[in-house]
Parts: structure tokens; sequence; C-alpha cells
């Protein structure tokens, strides 16, 4: 799936620039996202092949057998792309203004966040409503903890372990594993 439009804040959204949330377009495109999400999520009685099937509807790209249960939270969908076996777990929520990759084969927790939405730093900036992104990337084989929180433009890498309730503001090297908040190495080499 990709916006009906890329025009104006919608470009500047998708490019990670700063943009104005209250655009038209913008705004079109979270109410398309609202009545797919509520679609979503009341579709527990379909069966599996129909969930995949309407995950596909507004996701990005969606591999073989990834599970999204519900309910499932996001901002626009088209710029979540699911790896093959991928499955998010009950609650989740993705804010995708610009792109979040989930690699195959990752496993992800109940009540996680993956936030790609970001804020100026600056207060005036803040103040005009204007947003930006900066994209999320989580590789293959990764396991994400209940409750853990991704912050804008994080990259963990392949096979690494995020424990439940971090919080990651750095990006995480492959096969390592991170816990607490701030999210930091534990542990030796796992098995």
């Amino acid at each position: 799936m990709s916006p009906t439009r890329r025009t104006g804040e919608l470009e500047k959204m998708l490019a990670g620039a700063l943009y104005d949330p209250a655009a038209p377009e913008i705004q079109q495109e979270q109410t398309a996202t609202m009545a797919w999400l509520a679609r979503y999520n009341s579709a527990i009685t379909l069966s599996r092949v129909q969930r995949f099937d309407l995950l596909r509807e507004r996701l990005g790209s969606v591999g073989a057998d990834a599970v999204v249960r519900s309910p499932f939270h996001c901002d626009y969908g088209f710029n979540i792309r699911l790896g093959k076996g991928v499955f998010l777990n009950f609650n989740c929520v993705i804010l995708d203004v610009v792109e979040v990759v989930i690699g195959d084969g990752t496993q992800i927790g109940p009540g996680v966040q993956i936030l790609a939405a970001d804020h100026p730093r600056d207060a005036s900036t803040r103040d005009a409503g204007l947003e930006f992104g900066r994209p999320v990337r989580v590789g293959s084989n990764v396991w994400i903890g209940g409750a853990a929180i991704l912050l804008p433009g994080i990259t963990v890498g392949d096979n690494a372990i995020i424990g439940a309730g971090s919080v990651v503001t750095r990006d995480v090297p492959a096969g390592k594993t991170v816990a607490g908040n701030p999210a930091r190495p534990i542990g030796g080499v796992q098995s």
C-alpha cells in the first residue's frame, strides 16, 4: 500500500524532514489508517490467511507467515515492512511516519512500541506543531521483550535480544543482548 497522494507535507514527512501533521493530505492518510485499523482489530474471528490479506491491504510489505495480533496500532501502515515469519504480539504500537523495517523471523513481545516519529528539540519549532521522523530498522531473528520501547532512528542488528521493559536509545549491534533504561549490553555469549 502507498499513500493516495504524495504532495507537500506528505512528501516532507516521508523524507524525514520537518512537516505539519495537520496538513489535509496527512490527515486523509491517518483517517484511512484508522478505518483500516478498526477493521483489522475487530477481525478476530477471521482465519490466519484472511488476517494476513488484511495486513497486506495497508502495510508497505508483509513477508510470508507474518503474524500481527490484535490490537495493533500504527500511524500510517504503508511505511511498515515486515519480513517472513515476523511475529508481533498483542498491543504493539508502531509510529511509522517514516520507514520501519522488521527483518525475517523477528519476534516482538506484547506492548512493544517502535517510534519513528520525533519532535524538534527547539521549543519554538515544536510550538509551531512541526514534527519529523527517523527510520527504525530491526534485523532478522531479533527478540524484543514485552513493553520495550525503541526510539526514533534506532537500528537493531540481526540476532540481537532486547530485554522486556527496555528503552532502546542507541543502536544495538548484531548478536548483542541489551536491557534496562536506557538499554545497555548485558551478559556474555548467549546460547
